[in-house]
């Protein structure tokens, strides 16, 4: 039989209908989920209008800044969540977490001038103990240079945080967990005291403002704190600060807390090669309180801040450096630079912050984060010009 028609091939193959069925028409099949509402795509040009609308309509401007077309990205991304199906859990965490950093970020704005230093350690430790009293003893010693404190807003360790700066200059950063609810009494009921239900959200917020992070004895807390402040500062992904450890108490012949975090590093992850020996710039042991603030200083004795314009590195300073120390500099550290040389300059193009500070700047290879901070402390050698 020559086949040429698709029609009788289908008509060949059709089931003979049974008693009591119905017909095809009435047949419905009700497994498949139900197709999804046609959806508009976000990046339509009609939508990306009126998401500029209602920027417009809320700020009264045109949104043709930068910091608009950021709101715009943010406001697409969270709309395209409608069409990607994400799912009730997923959305509370993200719309929670952007909610929790929007108003942290309010709190800390309407404090920018002061420098301020994160302070981790034990919740466990009793006012009674030795650690205890030498977080006091830093602290009161970082307020009366200017700082404001920053710590988890719990008993030990984070309370010895406040005693020193009062409630005036202290921020809590409090998480919500069942066995921590209160804040020490000398944040809790302040403007300043933060509560977070997050830990990544709380986290960023300890460093994204922080000018140094100083440790105390803890737990796996304390650690976990350590760890990521030493990772992030170590890839680039977070500001170069000091980051100092604060001996706990000392008993004839038995190490420290800290030296044996610090023959950890040197001995396992060193030796077998799992961080590099610059990475050891990265923190510094302090036998006590006032070494750790001496080492704060110093840090900021010459260096002020540091940002990067594409791969560039470009390093605010206090003082000018003279043309032999700069020359220096290209000398000892020369594995940092992609191409050209570190040489001085003014603000560039696009910076808006601190344009009267002198600068040195080059082309960062953007590996060997360690030997960055070991650029400062040189940096911080030279007498000023």
């Amino acid at each position: 039989m020559t086949d040429h028609a698709p029609e009788a091939r289908r008509t060949e193959i059709q089931p003979e209908a049974q008693p009591g069925a119905q017909p095809e028409a009435q047949m419905t099949n009700t497994a498949a989920p139900p197709e999804r509402p046609p959806q508009k795509l976000v990046d339509d040009p009609a939508i990306q209008r009126e998401i500029d609308a209602l920027i417009e309509s809320v700020c009264l401007e045109a949104p043709d800044r930068f910091e608009h077309r950021l709101v715009r990205e943010a406001v697409t991304a969270c709309l395209k969540l409608i069409p990607d199906g994400r799912d009730t859990g997923e959305l509370k965490l993200m719309s929670a977490a952007i909610k929790e950093l929007r108003y942290a970020f309010r709190v800390f704005s309407q404090y920018p001038d002061p420098l301020k230093c994160t302070i981790f350690g034990s919740a466990r430790t009793p006012e009674s103990h030795p650690d205890y009293e030498a977080a006091v003893e830093f602290s009161t010693l970082i307020a009366k240079a200017g700082w404001m404190v920053i710590t988890g807003a719990g008993g030990g360790i984070m309370k010895a945080g406040h005693v020193g700066p009062g409630r005036d200059a202290s921020f809590g950063v409090a998480i919500r967990l069942p066995f921590e609810t209160t804040a020490n009494e000398i944040i809790a009921g302040d403007e300043k005291l933060i509560h977070f239900r997050y830990f990544f959200t709380r986290k960023l917020m300890f460093l994204f403002h922080a000018d140094a992070v100083v440790l105390f004895p803890g737990g796996f807390g304390t650690m976990d704190e350590l760890f990521e402040t030493l990772t992030l500062v170590q890839t680039g992904k977070a500001a170069m600060m000091p980051i100092v450890m604060v001996e706990g108490v000392n008993r004839p012949g038995v190490r420290s807390y800290w030296q044996h975090f610090d023959s950890f590093v040197r001995d396992t992850l060193l030796e077998r090669g799992m961080v590099s020996t610059e990475d050891l710039h990265l923190y510094y042991v302090a036998p006590t309180p006032a070494h750790a603030m001496a080492h704060i200083e110093r840090f900021y004795r010459n260096y002020h801040s540091s940002r990067y314009v594409r791969d560039d590195l470009v390093i605010r300073l206090k003082h000018q450096l003279r043309d032999d120390d700069i020359e220096r500099l290209n000398d000892e550290f020369g594995v940092l630079v992609k191409k050209g040389k570190i040489h001085k300059t003014g603000p560039l193009e696009t910076e808006e912050t601190f344009l009267d500070l002198p600068r040195i700047v080059f082309t960062h290879t953007r590996y060997k984060f360690g030997l960055v901070r070991g650029l400062i402390d040189r940096i911080n050698d030279f007498d000023p010009a």
